[in-house]
């Protein structure tokens, strides 16, 4: 284990110290655009209509998403390779008698006669509009990804308890039952109850292991920043599923306890009534944020400690960049399944505390 992670390590620095030389050079010319690690970093971090693989003697190697819009023509598609890596609004693609550039990864279409985008003050482009963008962008793809490896991981695993006659778990079984099991006797039932806990099983199998692969992906270097639960948009989703089964699963004693609470003069429960109507949105919104804010933070960490080698424009603090990185790294992967964790238990206690029994 010692040896392997000290391979990682110089490994690591092998690859960053040659990257961060040749990337950036001290005697470029004062015409080259300098290095703007918020603009990197947010580039690497928001989603994008293609996956950028590397730049190879300065040519960008990707590869390219469909591009689908609906404008007032209908519908429009076309490979985000037409845009041949433009994010400034300077390709033009002429598609069904219409112009479309792309700028900041969100794409608009000209006004009619238009050659050109052109900007205002706060650079928002004034002669371009925004059709209804459903691309398929690298977000959405990897997504899809994920879903085929997730229904690939279990049906294989209900095939081996299918062949099997003692029902013993071998291969990718093998390794699926623990993970289950531990969802239903550490999360389910302490959360739900014995007696209540099945119903709400595939919900919470699905949300843990979903949102724990797509953190898994969200670190592959060569994905590019395709993290999913960095997207507010997912999170919410997610979010949104938990507080409409949260909210469908209430019982009358629940909902007593939001309106009514029993057991306090009447004066304290008018003061407690909105409180506890306002606590109905904010559970589900701080899951949102939850799982966002950490999977971004992690990205941001190590894309802000892997920029300082080109910010001091000298290889020496490749080095200190390299082992924080792996450190953040490491501690990132550790992070993937603990928001995993953390969402599905949260989820589990809305729901025990939606179906709990009056006690007496």
């Amino acid at each position: 284990m010692r040896i392997s992670t000290f391979k990682t390590l110089f490994l690591g620095l092998l690859l960053a110290i040659p990257t961060a030389s040749f990337a950036y050079d001290k005697n470029d010319t004062e015409s080259d655009k300098k290095f703007d690690p918020n603009e990197m970093i947010m580039h690497h971090v928001k989603d994008a209509h293609e996956f950028h693989i590397i730049d190879i003697d300065d040519k960008p190697i990707s590869l390219p998403l469909p591009v689908i819009l609906w404008t007032d023509s209908g519908l429009t598609t076309f490979m985000s390779s037409g845009f041949h890596h433009d994010d400034e609004g300077e390709v033009i693609v002429e598609k069904n008698g219409q112009n479309f550039v792309k700028y900041h990864e969100k794409i608009y279409q000209l006004e009619d006669g238009a050659t050109s985008v052109s900007f205002d003050e706060k650079h928002h482009p004034t002669n371009a509009s925004k059709p209804i963008d459903i691309s398929i962008t690298r977000n959405v793809f990897m997504m899809w990804v994920s879903v085929l490896v997730l229904l690939l991981i279990f049906i294989s695993a209900a095939r081996v308890y299918k062949k099997s006659e003692n029902k013993v778990p071998t291969g990718i079984a093998g390794f699926v039952e623990p993970l289950i099991v531990f969802v239903r006797d550490e999360i389910a039932k302490p959360m739900i109850g014995e007696h209540k806990y099945k119903r709400y099983m595939p919900y919470l199998l699905t949300i843990f292991f979903f949102i724990w692969l797509n953190n898994i992906f969200g670190l592959i270097p060569i994905l590019n920043g395709a993290n999913l639960s960095g997207n507010i948009a997912f999170t919410f989703t997610l979010a949104l599923f938990t507080f409409i089964i949260t909210t469908f699963s209430g019982n009358k004693n629940y909902w007593k306890h939001i309106f009514w609470m029993p057991g306090v003069p009447v004066p304290m429960k008018i003061f407690l009534m909105p409180i506890e109507l306002i606590g109905i949105f904010t559970k589900p919104i701080s899951l949102m944020i939850r799982l966002f804010a950490n999977i971004t933070a992690g990205h941001i960490i190590i894309l802000a400690l892997m920029s300082l080698i080109f910010i001091f424009e000298t290889v020496w603090v490749s080095p200190i960049s390299v082992l924080f990185s792996l450190f953040i790294t490491v501690i990132e992967i550790v992070v993937t399944a603990i928001q995993a964790y953390i969402f599905t238990i949260l989820s589990a206690l809305y729901f025990g505390m939606a179906t709990e029994e009056e006690h007496h």
